[in-house]
């Protein structure tokens, strides 16, 4: 179809001008590196855990390292770790705590790298190391697939939840409570890194603190499961716990005969790091949010794309999902003006950025059909008429991500929640099956399942049988002016770069092009100086 067959508008030069964005700033993204990423690469090599001192081991060693390096963040920790773990002959978990403790330099190595054959003896060690890493990757998707051809697909739409436990121990029993109940995606919120949680501090900001919750009492359903062995209390998003939900997860799966995802929900700043356990414990889906990280979270622009950047080329070796939101509220530009926008302006604001982030995800080659996107933002079913305004914006959406499943978020609360099943029931009639309908949490999981499956099975029975007719009155409207306002503010971003949808205070700084002072984690990126690459084979 073409901007002459769309009756919301210039569609096609929407996508274009999105796409036109997506790769000037892109090729920026990948050839940067961060202190996630570096942090990530430690990860891919084996380091796990906590140093002596109780800090994440992979981050105090980077830390460390940065502070005597003489290349700095863009040379690289690859080649100076992988020269070290040869010159001492250690693991490199042993290898990482002498670093963190400051028992060895790697400024040291980093010298020996001048000589041609000490550096060729270090790549090859580099590589070696990513190639076990692939190995494992490979290997878990091999698993999931012939897993899902086992065990059967779940029916489209997929119906979907977060888990509410905290603690690794609690959400044992949740998952196994979700999944007989008849969810076929169990969402995972991944704890807040420790750079994010510093940088939170100094800034003034409380950052919540996990605590391990009583013990003494077991549910039934994880104590009759076998494989549920006893070990320290953990987040329910660590590592180790996501390694045991799966395990838990899959057990499940195979009683009620249909493959249960996990999914996961990664904090600014340690994207780099959750796409590595993602990988490495077979995580489905993993939302990514580098817009509404740069629009909403106060991200710096080149941390967040060059993060995001790293985190694809593992999301697609994995063939791991990709779930990016309908784009954030971005209020900077009314702020400025001292008037406050309507519903379609701010709307279409969120899709251009919304835009921006399925070019960069589509660039970095992930396929259409492993690109979950938000029908809508939520805010919107606040609005008067909102109702007709969501049909609007799938309309919008499924025209414009043809190919891609939509995700269905129920509110929290409110009378938005209160008509939300009806709602979704009448969006999906237009969204098509191809759907992730994600569920707030309730009391009888049973029913709250039942209920959201019904929804979604009544709408595609409908649209089979009878398919939606062109929108008319609010709804049409709406989607216009939407369309109009996403291009205008895709023209606003080529002109201002950041500026455009962030404001001026404080100045983002990086991929726009504009700004003075960084945002936060503008100070942890740089542009690569090291050729080497210890991840070449991932492209």
């Amino acid at each position: 179809m073409t901007d002459a067959d769309s009756p919301f508008g210039p569609l096609d030069r929407l996508a274009e001008r999105a796409e036109t964005l997506a790769g000037s700033w892109g090729a920026r993204a990948r050839a940067s590196t961060t202190a996630g990423q570096e942090r990530a690469i430690l990860r891919l090599f084996g380091v796990t855990g906590l140093d002596r001192a109780g800090r994440p081991l992979a981050g105090a060693a980077v830390d460390r390292w940065l502070s005597t390096s003489v290349d700095g963040l863009g040379g690289g920790i690859a080649l100076p770790f992988a020269m070290a773990l040869l010159e001492y002959d250690l693991e490199p978990q042993q290898l990482a705590l002498d670093v963190a403790s400051g028992a060895v330099d790697l400024a040291l190595e980093a010298e020996l790298l001048r000589e041609s054959d000490r550096r060729a003896v270090a790549e090859a060690e580099a590589t070696r190391l990513a190639g076990v890493a692939l190995e494992r990757i490979d290997a878990d998707r091999i698993a999931r697939r012939e897993l899902e051809d086992l065990l059967g697909e779940a029916a489209r739409p997929w119906l979907g939840t977060t888990l509410a436990e905290p603690d690794l121990d609690g959400a044992l029993d949740e998952v196994v409570e979700l999944a007989i109940a008849g969810y076929d995606v169990l969402r995972v919120e991944v704890p807040i890194g420790r750079e994010l949680a510093d940088r939170l501090h100094a800034a003034g900001h409380e950052v919540p603190e996990w605590h391990p919750h009583d013990r003494s009492e077991r549910g039934a359903a994880r104590s009759r499961l076998a494989d549920m062995e006893e070990g320290d209390p953990a987040p329910t998003g660590s590592q180790r716990a996501l390694s045991r939900l799966r395990r838990v997860a899959d057990g499940v799966a195979a009683e009620r005969r249909g493959y249960v995802r996990l999914a996961t929900a990664i904090p600014p700043l340690g994207v780099p790091e959750g796409a590595v356990v993602a990988a490495f414990e077979r995580v489905d889906l993993v939302e990514a949010a580098p817009i509404s990280e740069i629009g909403a979270g106060g991200i710096d622009p080149e941390r967040s794309l060059a993060d995001h950047a790293f985190a694809r080329r593992l999301y697609r070796r994995a063939d791991t999902l990709v779930s990016i939101g309908p784009g954030p509220l971005v209020v900077a530009p009314d702020l400025a003006l001292g008037v406050p926008a309507d519903a379609a302006t701010r709307s279409g604001r969120a899709l251009a950025l919304q835009l921006i982030g399925v070019a960069l995800t589509r660039a970095d080659g992930i396929a259409a059909d492993r690109i979950v996107v938000g029908a809508y933002p939520a805010w919107l079913a606040d609005e008067p008429s909102g109702s007709a305004r969501i049909l609007g914006e799938v309309a919008v959406r499924r025209w414009l991500f043809a190919g891609h499943p939509l995700r269905f978020d129920e509110p929290d609360e409110g009378a938005a929640a209160i008509a939300w099943p009806f709602v979704a029931a009448a969006a999906l009639a237009r969204a098509g099956v191809d759907a992730l309908v994600m569920r707030g949490r309730h009391g009888d999981a049973r029913r709250a399942a039942a209920e959201g499956r019904a929804a979604a099975t009544v709408a595609a029975d409908l649209a089979s049988v009878s398919p939606p007719g062109p929108l008319v009155g609010i709804a049409a409207e709406h989607a216009t002016a939407m369309v109009r306002a996403a291009l205008e503010t895709l023209e606003h971003l080529a002109d201002l770069g950041w500026r455009a949808v962030v404001g001026d205070g404080p100045p983002p700084g990086g991929a726009g092009g504009t700004g003075a002072s960084p945002a936060m984690g503008g100070d942890a990126v740089a542009e690569r100086t090291e050729s080497f690459d210890p991840l070449g084979a991932l492209g």
